[in-house]
């Protein structure tokens, strides 16, 4: 019985090893960094669907994360601050904008570098926003716009004297 005990301590010792091995992999190659950067401010009209954590991106190169939102009680924007990486200087004329991943995919702030010589510092705040586009207000828009479209028609038919039939067509 003494063997038995001892070779399941030894088992469940080399299980938990092995998956704080897989959990250091995990945490390293997850694309989180460890320092923590600047944080900048941005006010938006809405943020539907971006959540804390999310990418930050420069050109389509991840450079920071969304660390908290808030909403700003005397505007009622919202307030997204980000964690930028250190060896990132923005122009105090970057704009940042909500976009899509993909049509089913999360949301992320893009920032457009803008040309200033000057540089955003820590706690800075980005004054071009651009919210983010509802897809379900953009679709509604459209299938209103196509029946609109398609009652105009209709109206315009009715209007319209049929042409008499020729003979021999």
């Amino acid at each position: 019985m003494n063997r038995r005990s001892v070779a399941e301590i030894l088992a469940g010792a080399m299980v938990l090893a092995v998956a704080a091995v897989f959990l250091f992999y995990a945490v390293t190659h997850s694309g989180r960094t460890l320092t923590q950067g600047y944080a900048l401010t941005a006010r938006f009209d809405r943020i539907d669907g971006l959540a804390p954590g999310a990418d930050v991106r420069v050109s389509g190169v991840k450079v920071g994360s969304v660390v908290d939102q808030r909403i700003d009680p005397e505007t009622y924007l919202a307030v997204v601050t980000m964690r930028i990486d250190p060896g990132i200087r923005l122009p105090t004329d970057t704009s940042a904008e909500i976009t899509s991943e993909s049509l089913l995919g999360g949301r992320y702030v893009a920032l457009v570098p803008g040309g200033s010589e000057r540089m955003l510092a820590d706690g800075g705040t980005i004054e071009a926003t651009q919210s983010a586009i509802s897809l379900e207000a953009l679709l509604g828009r459209f299938i209103f716009s196509v029946t609109d479209l398609v009652s105009a028609v209709g109206k315009e038919a009715e209007r319209q004297p049929s042409a008499p039939a020729r003979p021999g067509n």
